[in-house]
């Protein structure tokens, strides 16, 4: 391996180790205590190193969302196509949606803002608009499929995407205060309405 080749791979480590280490003290302490100085100690680095990689904590946190859309995005699409029917793929694609706000609080947070600044300056990737694509396209079908009115789609799925969303939310941020039928039964009896509605 040349003088090049070797530099690459060790500038591609240190930014990697400054990526994972922002995630996990967000694990640990949560996003909004997240800092440069303490990314640069948890990888035994000055600052002006982390520096050298990211302009700032921002940068840093968009990065990480990315990872998370990205990540979603999978999950998805490997939902949608265990199943053939539209009615059948809108069921798993929320249900995917759902379990990975879950298993992933960290990056849902990060990712759609949850008790912080969004992140990102408003830069748009392909995979931050998956899940209110993917209904979108579920509902399309099965509007279309039902003989009902598809201009309607664009309305119904963006309704469905907020109460999920909205749902997700309420359970994250306010669990010591929220009634105990907020919970996956509330999400699959919406859902199960919204597809008897088209």
């Amino acid at each position: 391996m040349g003088l090049h080749e070797r530099r690459q791979r060790e500038k591609e480590s240190i930014r990697a180790n400054i990526l994972q280490a922002a995630f996990g003290l967000a694990k640990t302490e949560g996003w909004a205590s997240l800092s440069m100085r303490k990314i640069a100690d948890a990888i035994e680095y000055s600052a002006p190193v982390v520096y050298d990689y990211f302009e700032n904590k921002e940068a840093i946190l968009y990065e990480i969302s990315l990872n998370g859309f990205h990540s979603l995005h999978i999950e998805l699409l490997k939902a949608q196509r265990k199943h053939d029917t539209p009615e059948e793929q809108l069921t798993a694609i929320v249900d995917a949606y759902w379990n990975f706000a879950f298993k992933n609080p960290e990056y849902y947070q990060l990712m759609f803002g949850l008790g912080m600044q969004c992140c990102g300056k408003g830069q748009m990737k392909e995979e931050f608009s998956s899940f209110q694509d993917l209904i979108y396209e579920c509902t399309y079908n099965i509007i279309k499929k039902n003989g009902s009115n598809p201009e309607n789609a664009c309305h119904m799925s963006h309704a469905l995407f907020s109460a999920v969303h909205g749902l997700i939310s309420i359970m994250m941020m306010r669990t010591a205060d929220i009634p105990s039928t907020m919970n996956k039964t509330t999400l699959d009896e919406t859902v199960s309405a919204f597809i008897k509605s088209l």
